[in-house]
């Protein structure tokens, strides 16, 4: 995959789109959201090509090309990545354990998971958090308007399709947030422990993509430099797109006023509980640096 390509016609094409979207759609946006967001967006202290060998080591220092994001019938997995992804939420059990639960697993599904593929003019991904700054964007159509549209755990669209589309090609979750989805969708289980792959295997699911632990571990210490207790299903996304799409777009991320992760569709009734175990602070400035840098374009919504 090449990262250091011109914007292809389709690129183009969601830009031209988001433009006849129409002007009253920015003008929602408040003035201060917006020259944050601009300025954001620009380094200022950068002088000629500095920006662009800036960028690209910033980038280079965290990205590995050759991460394996899914689990295969062929996976490998060290003994230093599984300790760790066992940490995350105290698994007792050992790697002969986990190793009998996924070779269930590909009894069930195909032994190497379908992933996007690239078209003629490269493929296209819509990364849809649940942020609350989603309602009154507007931003439905340019959503579907994408090769791939990935959603996370109990994000609806129903009710709310002007702003968050219609259309979902991939959703991500975990058995504590699962949702029935339909038969054209891919479940994308992040697994946390054990009993999660074992979930997989009682559940009645047509296609069906696993995260690699060793990719769960990799974005929380080469993205998130091993901040908060492990990343959120959101910040993983991000990083799993950036490795199978050639072209991202983000959606609904960020916090409201009270640094709260309030959702678009419902209203938060725990106003103490802020980020919970993920750090927020830090997984937000991931993705504004990932946009300046331009790897990704990012939406930031109201």
């Amino acid at each position: 995959m090449n990262f250091f390509r011109y914007r292809t016609f389709k690129g183009k094409v969601l830009l031209l789109l988001l433009c006849i979207m129409g002007i009253s759609t920015f003008w929602v946006v408040s003035e201060t959201s917006f020259k944050y967001n601009f300025h954001s967006f620009i380094n200022t202290e950068c002088v000629s090509g500095s920006c662009l060998v800036q960028n690209q080591s910033w980038f280079n220092q965290r990205f590995q090309n050759d991460i394996t994001p899914l689990l295969t019938s062929n996976y490998i997995l060290s003994e230093e990545a599984f300790n760790w992804w066992k940490r995350m939420q105290g698994e007792r059990r050992n790697m002969t354990f986990f190793k009998k639960t996924t070779q269930e697993i590909f009894e069930m599904f195909p032994a190497f998971p379908p992933v996007p593929k690239p078209g003629v003019d490269g493929c296209t991904c819509a990364v849809v958090g649940n942020s609350i700054n989603l309602k009154g964007s507007h931003y439905g159509k340019l959503i579907d308007f994408h090769d791939f549209v990935f959603r996370m755990n109990r994000g609806k669209t129903q009710g709310f399709e002007e702003d968050v589309g219609t259309r979902t090609t991939h959703r991500a979750m975990y058995p504590e947030s699962a949702m029935n989805i339909d038969n054209s969708t891919y479940l994308v289980l992040f697994p946390f422990k054990i009993w999660d792959l074992q979930w997989l295997v009682k559940s009645v699911c047509s296609f069906v993509m696993v995260v690699h632990p060793a990719f769960m571990k990799y974005v929380h210490e080469s993205w998130l430099e091993g901040a908060g207790r492990y990343p959120s299903t959101g910040c993983m996304v991000v990083i799993l797109a950036l490795h199978l799409c050639d072209e991202v777009s983000l959606f609904g991320f960020g916090a409201d006023s009270d640094g709260n992760w309030s959702h678009y569709w419902e209203t938060l009734m725990n106003k103490r509980l802020h980020t919970g175990p993920h750090p927020g602070s830090v997984e937000y400035d991931m993705i504004l640096k990932l946009a300046k840098h331009g790897r990704v374009d990012f939406y930031s919504g109201r």
